[in-house]
């Protein structure tokens, strides 16, 4: 018999945590975070990682897990969440998986298999591509594609080049179509019988809900953060660093000393910085909108109206 397990998933700022806590406290639950940033530590305010007091109330796991400085990988991140979740199943209660990003979840649920890839490998690989994307343009490695893979010709355009270097990398990697590696992951059942919840609500309150949040982060001290996540060592290479909010800061920051608060900042850095936060909240609307779209493809979804 398979064990039951519950996912509470959404758009970025739907309210996930404070549902997650009240479902966790009726049905004698625990949570373990799918937050792809929460992991990190010391990325508190970006991330929205719930609060001291939220901690308090429900036991959660998979939150300030890692050091920001290790890029911690889907499979390791898989292992380490179906780890509590079997602590969590020994203690007899309820694992409840939260998170937004699909990719992680369906991961956790249907034990994703990731074949292994030398890094060393990958990176001098991924490199020869990209020298012969810039001599011959993306039609040739475009036909390329379409001779060792047709069936990933009909879901990859030609115009998302990284898409179709991953793909041709994948082939040269494993000797096998990524189409039909995602094809027989995509036939897997799940271990779990779970149910699976995800909340939304109308877009325009979403949005609104989406830009008072950056502008919280940014009050919050978002860019004394960032700044401190520089001086630790760490640079826009590392994963920690590529999430919305650290990554449109990343540049301003560096090239200043200190930063305390927007008070510091002169008239022109000002004007650059509600740039930098615009474009924040754009990315992270545009963000909320494909993570809507990847739910909507998923089967056996219950809809949750906020």
């Amino acid at each position: 018999m398979k064990k039951k397990l519950v996912v509470i998933a959404g758009p970025t700022a739907v309210g996930k945590t404070k549902y997650a806590i009240d479902y966790a406290k009726a049905h004698n639950g625990e949570i373990v975070s799918l937050d792809s940033i929460q992991v990190y530590k010391h990325l508190n305010i970006g991330s929205a990682k719930p609060s001291k007091e939220e901690l308090d109330e429900v036991q959660h796991y998979m939150i300030d897990e890692v050091e920001p400085n290790i890029n911690l990988n889907v499979k390791e991140f898989k292992d380490l969440a179906n780890k509590y979740i079997n602590i969590i199943y020994e203690k007899g209660k309820l694992p409840i998986l939260v998170g937004g990003t699909g990719f992680y979840i369906k991961a956790v649920l249907y034990d994703t298999d990731f074949l292994f890839e030398d890094d060393l490998e990958v990176e001098q690989l991924r490199a020869e591509l990209y020298e012969r994307l810039k001599k011959e343009g993306i039609d040739s490695l475009y036909s390329e594609l379409k001779k060792v893979d047709p069936d990933s010709i009909e879901k990859i355009p030609k115009e998302n080049e990284r898409r179709v270097i991953r793909a041709l990398e994948f082939y040269k990697l494993h000797n096998m179509p990524i189409s039909k590696h995602n094809r027989e992951e995509n036939e897997k059942e799940s271990k779990y019988d779970y149910d699976f919840y995800v909340l939304n609500m109308d877009r325009e309150v979403l949005y609104d809900r989406i830009n008072k949040r950056v502008d919280m982060m940014i009050e919050n001290g978002l860019l004394k953060e960032v700044k401190s996540l520089i001086d630790m060592g760490l640079d826009d290479s590392y994963n920690s660093m590529k999430s919305i909010g650290y990554k449109e800061l990343y540049n301003f920051c560096k090239c200043r000393k200190k930063i305390e608060s927007i008070n510091d900042l002169d008239k022109e850095s000002k004007e650059e910085l509600k740039m930098l936060i615009d474009l924040i909240k754009q990315h992270s609307r545009n963000y909320a909108k494909r993570q809507l779209t990847w739910f909507r493809s998923q089967k056996n979804i219950f809809w949750v109206k906020k």
